[in-house]
């Protein structure tokens, strides 16, 4: 059955396509002989439409009060000395000093914050807003430039899981610097392909990829992608422009632009055979294994939507909506696999004691998206969409877990004797973010409890059609087999 192509786009969108991709003689005539069945549909749609649109906008504002609301925020770790920098910075200017290792280029937009905090006597309460203030400022943006171009039950879905079903709840309670470069860089490559944003959009991923110097290495295969997809080197500015900045800031704060203060930096020597060496030691293949499926960190099991197949669907979907995701989804998807190479071989691959993988926020945009599309795609097989069950199940409990319990709170065992058995916190399941409250039953407040609730209504909001659609497809199958291999009636007590 074919969907109404008009869906979330505009008048001018559907004139244009109209115009531009008429088709064959063949698809007209489909076209003429099945106008009914989209009437139809766009009569089902209009009459519920509104009570989904309305449930789940209620669903993504609830979510984020949630996280405002009852999340412990706390300054430690990188997010300390970010504080310190950019405090630094409001008072005495630039300071220059070769042990300033973290960019100022996201955390200079949080001065206005910081300003106000200073004035109400609360300067660390207000700063620590940030990451929050920059997640829903680009979820609020990235629906009003995309609203026309998609479906938008697709955004809000989309919007939704990366609320209670990633990893960015863990993150937005901290002054950390991977909100800013995930969301500048991932809904920045959206804008980028769009054409009266694009230059915006090349803009704000070129300032998220500054801030983490390190995701150069990606940057430079979204560029490469992009140059091959469209046969037109001047993307190659874009890689240029964000290593300009890195070595400017380098040069203006650390006295050279070759001084990235991360110079001999290392953690403790454990018992891990590789533990104590500085920068990129780390063997490649095992940095791979313990990025991808360690149960601490690992992307399997903390953006298990990376995993799913979405790349037909999205093909079909081309000439469906104004803006290209297929393109978008491959763009973000070269990002993850830079980010994968760079920090397989960098000794803290793990990202610290933080809560997840800390270094592969950013994976949470795509897993999220892919997610969505399989929701929200009516025509999936029934092998696929149990894989989706699974998906969903597994990364509704990642989000819960990046709400309520945080590894910095329930697992001390990680940091003692200076930090001598963190590896246990990174490999062992019981010891892992995601299943040790399992094994320490840590109390719930009132106020988690109702978010709990909240998050086991949108699992089964998003669950119980998905499971409807699985019993319709599985239970003819197993229908026909019972009938073919098991007789009752040969049966006996």
């Amino acid at each position: 059955m074919k969907e109404n192509t008009q869906i979330g786009r505009t008048n001018e969108d559907v004139y244009a396509h109209t115009s531009i991709n008429t088709g064959t003689l063949e698809r007209a005539q489909q076209e003429t002989l099945t106008p009914r069945i989209n009437e139809d549909q766009a009569s089902k749609t209009s009459k519920y439409g509104w009570a989904f649109a309305s449930l789940e906008t209620g669903f993504i504002v609830i979510g984020m009060l949630f996280i405002l609301l009852i999340m412990p925020r706390t300054l430690h770790g990188d997010a300390t000395y970010r504080y310190q920098y950019i405090s630094q910075f409001l008072h005495q200017g630039i300071v220059q000093s070769v042990q300033n290792k973290y960019s100022l280029i996201g955390p200079i937009f949080s001065l206005p914050l910081l300003y106000i905090g200073e004035k109400l006597g609360k300067p660390v309460d207000w700063i620590l807003l940030y990451n929050y203030i920059v997640f829903a400022i680009s979820l609020l943006a990235t629906y009003l430039l995309c609203k026309d171009r998609l479906d938008r039950g697709l955004l809000r879905k989309f919007f939704l899981l990366m609320i209670t079903a990633s990893m960015f709840a863990a993150h937005l309670a901290s002054y950390y610097g991977e909100v800013f470069t995930a969301v500048c860089v991932g809904f920045g490559i959206m804008a980028a392909l769009i054409r009266f944003t694009s230059l915006g959009g090349w803009i704000v991923i070129v300032l998220g990829v500054a801030n983490t110097p390190a995701t150069l290495v990606a940057f430079g295969l979204v560029v490469l992608k992009r140059i091959l997809d469209k046969k037109r080197l001047r993307y190659a500015l874009a890689i240029i422009a964000a290593a300009i900045l890195v070595l400017g800031e380098s040069w203006i704060r650390r006295g050279s632009p070759f001084a990235s203060g991360y110079d001999n930096d290392a953690g403790y020597h454990t018992f891990m055979p590789y533990s104590g060496l500085p920068g990129f030691s780390y063997p490649f293949f095992f940095g791979l294994l313990s990025i991808f499926f360690s149960f601490g960190k690992g992307l399997i099991f903390f953006t298990p939507g990376l995993f799913l197949p979405i790349g037909k669907t999205l093909k079909m979907w081309r000439d469906k909506y104004a803006l290209n995701m297929y393109q978008v989804y491959t763009l973000w998807i070269c990002f993850v696999i830079g980010l994968v190479i760079i920090y397989s071989r960098w000794w803290s691959w793990y990202g610290g004691r933080y809560w997840g993988p800390r270094f592969f926020l950013f994976a949470s945009i795509p897993a999220s998206f892919a997610l969505a599309v399989r929701l929200h795609n009516k025509e999936t097989h029934l092998a696929i969409n149990i894989f989706t069950a699974v998906v969903l199940a597994l990364s509704s409990w990642v989000g819960i877990c990046a709400v309520l319990f945080q590894s910095y709170v329930y697992l001390p065992t990680c940091a003692q004797n200076n930090y001598a058995l963190e590896a246990a916190c990174h490999y062992i399941p019981e010891y892992s973010v995601l299943w040790s409250p399992f094994v320490t039953h840590p109390h719930l407040q009132l106020r988690q409890e109702l978010f709990l609730a909240y998050s086991l209504i949108v699992f089964i909001y998003f669950m119980f059609p998905l499971l409807f659609k699985i019993y319709q497809q599985a239970r003819p199958l197993i229908v026909s087999f019972v009938k073919a291999n098991i007789n009752i009636r040969e049966w006996s007590i």
